[in-house]
């Protein structure tokens, strides 16, 4: 097979990867933060399709609130190379197209050129907000349980 060939086949198998075998929102923004990979499970996570999402600003995702710190710490990131954030999934809340806030839990990978200059970051991104949600409701519940018992042995 040659090299071509072989290049060709692994692109169209990452491709089917990508935009067909999960579940998760992948998305790449080269080192301005254009977004220039959006997947199928990114439009059915934040609602925006790729024809609509490639091209634009990761604001599109990001909630305002979050922007300027987003931002402050992605500017970090490119000119640096370095980011702070270890193994462990990063979490935060997201925006989708219709304006629904969603929580997301994430994990990052930069990718560098030949000489180590950051050229974007890819991002592999998962809904939690049904978790996060239960997990508040249990929260609450638990709070409500412990003023009830401590009513009763006042």
């Amino acid at each position: 097979m040659s090299t071509t060939a072989g290049s060709t086949q692994s692109r169209t198998i990452s491709d089917r990867i990508i935009n067909g075998s999960t579940l998760d929102a992948v998305i790449y923004a080269d080192h301005t933060g254009e977004i220039r990979l959006w997947n199928d499970a990114a439009t059915h996570m934040f609602g925006w399709t790729s024809e609509e999402a490639v091209g634009q600003s990761l604001d599109i995702i990001i909630p305002e609130r979050q922007r300027n710190a987003h931002w402050t710490g992605w500017d970090r990131v490119m000119e640096t190379g370095e980011t702070r954030y270890g193994l462990e999934p990063l979490t935060a809340p997201g925006t989708t197209k219709d304006g629904s806030r969603i929580s997301l839990e994430f994990s990052i990978v930069m990718l560098k050129d030949i000489d180590g200059k950051v050229e974007g970051v890819a991002a592999v991104l998962r809904d939690v907000t049904a978790r996060w949600e239960k997990d508040r409701e249990t929260r609450r519940r638990l709070r409500e349980a412990e003023a009830k018992l401590a009513e009763l042995t006042d």
